[in-house]
């Protein structure tokens, strides 16, 4: 079923929907998963990004979204100027992507204390995004809805534990995707969920051994 959005499009800063809006949404859920404002980011363009992103102000769009500006914040154009008043420093570069949707983005992450991590997603028109890896792992989700996202170990009861700590939350699931690299290697859980998911059931979460890295998206 379509949204509202199909016929309207999104409130947003031009010129375009999927080279503007989406890029500042890539931005926003790169940021909102890294969990801060990152210090450094390296963001590569490819395909149509790459080609039409400057005119379209795909580069500045996406700079905002790190800045935590969403799409409609009429700062966008000046991101550039932004980022060096807050000491952010990026980078821009165009770079061919294997097998990549022509309007893609690759976002590398920097900050002292906090891991490193790079996001691939792409725009798909409307202001829509898909994020298609994390870190170098498949994955498939938009961050349209509450969303759960579990870096661990590929082993038994992982997600038996993510499971039962949400229940223990009253957390209902609404659908879970898993994505690994290898039996036995790294894996990704993706879930997206009725209800925001507490503090303390994320803290929980990420004591707990072969579990990495714990991050959630606020539906937006």
């Amino acid at each position: 079923m379509g949204s509202i959005f199909d016929i309207l499009g999104p409130v947003m800063v031009g010129p375009s929907s999927s080279h503007t809006a989406g890029a500042a949404r890539i931005g926003m859920v790169a940021r909102q998963l890294f969990g801060r404002q990152p210090e450094k980011a390296a963001v590569y363009l490819h395909g149509s990004f790459a080609a039409t992103g400057k005119g379209h102000g795909t580069d500045r769009a996406l700079i905002a979204g790190l800045l935590g500006m969403k799409p409609d914040d009429m700062r966008i154009p000046d991101s550039f100027e932004v980022a060096k008043e807050e000491g952010m420093e990026f980078t821009i570069e165009s770079k061919e992507i294997k097998e990549a949707h022509p309007n893609t983005a690759l976002v590398c992450m920097e900050a002292e204390g906090v891991k490193p991590m790079k996001i691939q997603a792409y725009s798909i028109g409307g202001g829509r995004i898909r994020v298609c890896k994390l870190d170098g792992l498949d994955v498939s989700f938009s961050g349209e809805s509450n969303t759960l996202i579990i870096r661990n170990v590929d082993e038994p009861g992982r997600i038996k534990e993510v499971a039962s700590a949400l229940a223990n939350a009253e957390i209902n699931i609404a659908t879970m995707q898993v994505f690994r690299d290898k039996r036995g290697g790294s894996a990704i859980m993706v879930v997206e969920t009725d209800q925001i998911v507490p503090k303390e059931a994320m803290e929980e979460l990420e004591s707990k051994k072969g579990i990495i890295r714990v991050k959630f998206l606020i539906a937006n």
